[in-house]
């Protein structure tokens, strides 16, 4: 790590009153050049890295990332029950080699409030706004289908996804980079513009896929991401187009030879079992 120090001393001296003129190629570059702790196992790559307080965007991170390369044998997969269930058990029962959390739902039904499509079955339809039955929410305008894996950013009608043919369809959002360019993020809602545990899903231009985690919620240890920072943090990993998922206490890694890998907050404690019970799920089969 010798060859971040100077570097670090840079980024905290941007922290100070003046950090909001940060240049934040300097970030860009404490994040790739990171020695991140790296495992490469069957079909995919999982790793990790720790960005200690005051780093990266000033804060104190902590990034967890799965790499399923194109050409792997190892495929996406939806997973859903009408009863909030732990990631960890949606994970276990397919057998899968790790999972992330998926796309929102309603915490007190228990259902999904954006579109799931699993294996051709409606499963979840984009909840209607207030006053207006017509038009999408704002966390509704990204679409992930499967089969292969791609990202679509569908128009305002809550029903677009109806005339997609795949079998399996999840929608969630914002889409944070299309095509290597950000997408513009709302200023008025605090889901964007304030830090939380954050769960995105990124392609490469070469088609290798990206399932990233950050912690969140824990002050001095992992801050978490705004969606700007996020956007930002998808791109520098390689990623042309990506999609926010679900997040804060929500936000939750698994990985089988390890079990829940990340920090779940929903317990308030800065270990691995404030797992939030979800309604879905994306698995690695």
């Amino acid at each position: 790590m010798r060859h971040l120090l100077p570097l670090l001393t840079i980024l905290f001296a941007a922290c100070g009153p003046s950090a909001a003129q940060v240049d934040h190629s300097l970030d860009s570059l404490l994040l790739t050049r990171a020695e991140w702790s790296v495992d490469s196992l069957d079909g995919f790559v999982y790793k990790n890295y720790h960005f200690g307080e005051g780093s990266l965007f000033c804060s104190a991170q902590h990034l967890f990332v799965l790499e399923v390369p194109a050409g792997s044998p190892r495929r996406l997969a939806f997973a859903y029950d009408s009863i909030l269930t732990t990631v960890d058990t949606l994970a276990e029962r397919r057998q899968a080699y790790a999972a992330v959390n998926g796309s929102f739902f309603d915490m007190d039904k228990g259902n999904p409030i954006c579109y799931l499509r699993i294996d051709g079955r409606l499963l979840g339809e984009n909840t209607p706004q207030k006053n207006d039955s017509v038009n999408r929410k704002y966390y509704q305008y990204a679409t992930l289908t499967l089969g292969p894996t791609r990202l679509w950013v569908p128009d305002s009608s809550r029903t677009w996804e109806d005339l997609l043919s795949n079998g399996d369809i999840m929608t969630a959002g914002p889409m944070l980079l299309r095509k290597g360019r950000y997408v513009p993020q709302r200023d008025d809602r605090t889901f964007v513009t304030k830090r939380h545990n954050r769960t995105a899903l990124g392609l490469r231009p070469d088609g290798t896929v990206l399932l990233v985690v950050a912690d969140g919620r824990f002050r001095h240890t992992a801050e978490g991401f705004s969606l700007t920072e996020l956007q930002m943090v998808m791109r520098w990993l390689g990623c042309c187009d990506a999609i926010n998922l679900d997040g804060g206490g929500s936000t939750t890694m698994y990985v089988k030879s390890r079990g829940v890998v990340n920090h779940p907050s929903d317990n308030n404690t800065h270990d691995h079992d404030g797992q939030r019970p979800v309604s879905n799920a994306i698995l690695i089969l």
